[in-house]
């Protein structure tokens, strides 16, 4: 995996599946997360299931019992991830260097306690809403496109991606002149 810029981590308001929450939490964990976490929601790996990865094991996972208990680190912005008219489109979203993202019950939309913790929000330009765990990792892959390091994308269908070049560390740069 190529190496990203800043970090991020993921959770879910009042999920009501947790099969989803577990292959969300899966698919952090593979993207390189640094934390997930659930918020007003029972969550366990035992009751998903489907987190073959037991990222809560592997990365920090913090399960906040309501809005007032969430800590996120300083400086961290919040992405919701909610299909808002005033929402920004995944493609035309430039992600924080540091942020959580945080997607709703699969059955309703993030709290309105919640939406005004927001600094930000992105909804996926598609006719109608995704499952969470489809949704999550949808933002999480163009997370990683946005701030990754790969190879330029080729301008046709028979060319060949563009090698970044290797980064050379040059002498330090000297800002101020000194006497």
């Amino acid at each position: 995996m190529a190496i990203s810029r800043g970090y991020f981590g993921i959770g879910v308001e009042g999920i009501s599946k947790p099969m989803n929450a577990g292959n969300l939490f899966r698919t952090a964990h593979a993207f390189g997360a640094s934390f997930v976490f659930t918020l007003g929601a029972e969550y366990s790996v035992r009751k998903a299931r489907s987190d073959t990865s037991v990222a809560p094991k592997n990365i920090p996972w913090y399960d906040f019992g309501n809005l007032d208990e969430m800590q996120l680190p300083k400086g961290c912005k919040i992405v919701g991830v909610e299909l808002l008219d005033e929402a920004t489109e995944l493609p035309s979203f430039f992600h924080p260097i540091s942020a959580a993202y945080v997607l709703g019950r699969e059955r309703g939309s993030l709290s309105p306690a919640m939406q005004e913790k927001c600094d930000y929000f992105i909804k996926i330009p598609t006719n109608f809403c995704l499952n969470v765990a489809t949704a999550g990792a949808i933002v999480m892959y163009d997370r990683i496109v946005t701030h990754g390091r790969f190879a330029q994308r080729p301008t046709g269908e028979l060319g060949k991606p563009v090698p970044l070049e290797t980064h050379i560390q040059g002498a330090p740069i000297k800002r101020r002149e000194t006497d």
